[in-house]
This record gives structure tokens, sequence and C-alpha cells, in this order.
């Protein structure tokens, strides 16, 4: 069930995995940190301290680079059952913008799952927080229980994850020069793709839903075309975007 009232929603998940490693997820700062906040955000700095009247503080990172810091403070813990806690918005002079009651609640369910259940009540709001922040609770929470969903699930059980590659290098140049090479279309031409390939860039719009079209030619005369969506663009630091092949005029 999903109310329409900003700032007061109830949303119910089941998931495949025992109710003591979910309500831990939601405690431990080094696990909150990974899945929290709609798709496309990250986390620098997490802060729990999980016990009534222990502080919260969760700086999120948006696509575009932009921190929205949010402060707390822990209501009632119950584990593994139940957690209370309220969370909001400040402004730069540290005036909250919006506060918001958060009850959680963790039932065992059939087969080692959880049933989880998130009802929000507002406490209090600006009307400009309403119509900014608030209207988009209930799809960034969505999507946030979405990432939480594939935080639980085992790596090996992901689809794709048999694929996955994680390769690190060090560069002997400053991470500004190196930003530069990966985003400026003129100079990724002449390193991108395999020995003896070159490649032809249509399109690279750097922004968060910018679109990057580009053909790999290869050494024996074969084309193959390149499309990518960028998800998150935040200079000098982090660059994220989907990436797959596709036919031709496709």
């Amino acid at each position: 069930m999903n109310t329409n009232t900003p700032g007061e929603i109830t949303l119910t998940r089941e998931f495949d995995a025992p109710r003591s490693r979910v309500f831990q997820a939601w405690t431990d700062p080094l696990q909150l940190a990974q899945w929290w906040g709609p798709f496309g955000f990250s986390n620098p700095r997490c802060e729990l301290d999980p016990r009534p009247g222990g502080k919260i503080h969760v700086d999120m990172r948006g696509p575009d680079g932009m921190v929205y810091p949010m402060p707390g403070e822990y209501r009632e813990i119950v584990e593994p059952e139940r957690i209370v806690f309220t969370a909001g918005a400040a402004d730069d002079a540290g005036t909250l913008l919006f506060e918001i009651l958060n009850i959680v609640t963790f039932e065992e369910a059939s087969e080692g799952k959880t049933r989880l259940t998130l009802r929000t009540e507002l406490i209090h709001a600006t009307e400009e927080a309403k119509e900014r922040y608030l209207s988009g609770q209930k799809i960034g929470w969505s999507q946030s229980l979405v990432r939480f969903g594939e935080f639980l699930t085992p790596a090996e059980e992901q689809p794709g994850a048999p694929n996955e590659i994680i390769i690190s290098r060090v560069f002997d140049a400053p991470r500004e020069t190196v930003w530069e090479a990966i985003t400026d279309p003129e100079q990724v031409v002449q390193w991108w793709g395999p020995h003896g390939f070159s490649t032809t860039i249509q399109e690279m719009d750097l922004r968060p839903g910018g679109v990057w079209n580009h053909v790999m030619h290869g050494p024996d005369g074969a084309n193959y075309p390149n499309r990518s969506v960028f998800t998150e663009v935040v200079k000098p630091e982090r660059l994220s975007y989907s990436h797959g092949g596709h036919k031709e005029g496709g």
C-alpha cells in the first residue's frame, strides 16, 4: 500500500534473506552505505549510532555530484524486529527543511525470507520542501529498496555476475589529466579499443542520462557500433555508464 500524502508512505517488500541479516544491513554503516538512496546515488559519509537517542548522518551524493546531507536520530531499536528513526534535510544554516519519522519492521516469512514494512510519517516540513523533496519520496524509497534487494543477493546468484570484471591501474598523471583523457572525445579516439582498432565517436553527451555512441573499426575492416548511457558524472572523481553493442542502424 502507498499513501499519497507527501512525507507519508507505506511500502512492504519481501527479501530472500534471514531476518537477522536484513536487520544488520540497516544498522551497519558499511553495509547501509552500499545500498542507501535512489538509483545512481552513493553515500561518501555514513555514520550510524543505532541505539535510542543515537545520531544518524548520511551524505547522499547524486549522479550530478550534488551532496544531500541527511541528519537523523534513532527513537527505537528492537533487534531484529523494529527500527524507528527520524531523518530529514537541512539548509546551509542548519535549519531542518523537513523531518520524517521512519518505522521499519522486520517479520520472518517462509523459507528463511524476511518481510520488511516501511512506514513514514511527516513530522514537519516547509512548503518548498514538500514540493522539492517529498514529492519524490515514494520513488526514492522504492528504488532504494530495489538496491537493497540486490545488495542482499549473493554475487554468484546475481544475473551477469560471472561476467563482472574489476581492473585497477595507477597512472603517472594528475587525476584531472586522466579524467580529461577519458571524457574528451578528441582524446578518447586516440586510445580507445584493442590493438589495431580505431574509433569514431558520433555522440558523447557527458551528463547523467546522456548518450555516447561510437563505432570501433577492427583491423579486418569490420565495424562494431556501441551505445552507452551515462548514469553518474562526478568530475573528476567518478564516471559510470551502461554499455552495450548494437547493430548498425539499430
